[in-house]
């Protein structure tokens, strides 16, 4: 009688730590689905993070280089705009000397033309005092030759 109760309490012992060890697995298995889980959520969640991440960095470069597009074409249209002034104000300046150069031509044009009058005045003067003169010479010999 002893003996099967000594048995029958071993056997309770060995069904209970049978049990313990069942519910020991057990909790480790739902403890690691639970950890394989969580860390599906946490690498699905940085690689969500990481792909908003590189969207952002994305839309920045594009951001970056339509600035930059913008920048050199406003850059551009400076410059062109500067060199259309330069070479408006380098026509302005031509035209400027240029119509200096015909005035002044003009000038001297108008200068000569009077000094040569001048002169053809004067010539015409001169001729004109000598032949009185002459004439003046001969009426007095003719005049010193009647009386003789």
């Amino acid at each position: 009688m002893a003996t099967k109760k000594k048995s029958r309490k071993k056997a309770s012992k060995r069904k209970v730590a049978k049990k313990r060890k069942v519910t020991r697995k057990k909790k480790a298995t739902k403890r690691k689905a639970k950890k394989k889980v969580a860390k599906r959520k946490t690498k699905k969640k940085a690689t969500k993070k990481k792909a908003k991440k590189k969207a952002k960095r994305k839309v920045k470069k594009k951001a970056k280089k339509k600035a930059k597009k913008k920048t050199k074409r406003k850059t551009k249209k400076k410059a062109k705009k500067k060199a259309k002034k330069k070479t408006k104000r380098k026509t302005k300046k031509k035209a400027k000397k240029k119509a200096k150069k015909k005035a002044k031509r003009k000038v001297k044009k108008k200068a000569k033309k009077k000094a040569k009058k001048k002169t053809k005045k004067k010539a015409k003067k001169k001729a004109k005092k000598k032949t009185k003169r002459k004439t003046k010479r001969k009426a007095k010999k003719k005049a010193s030759r009647k009386k003789r």
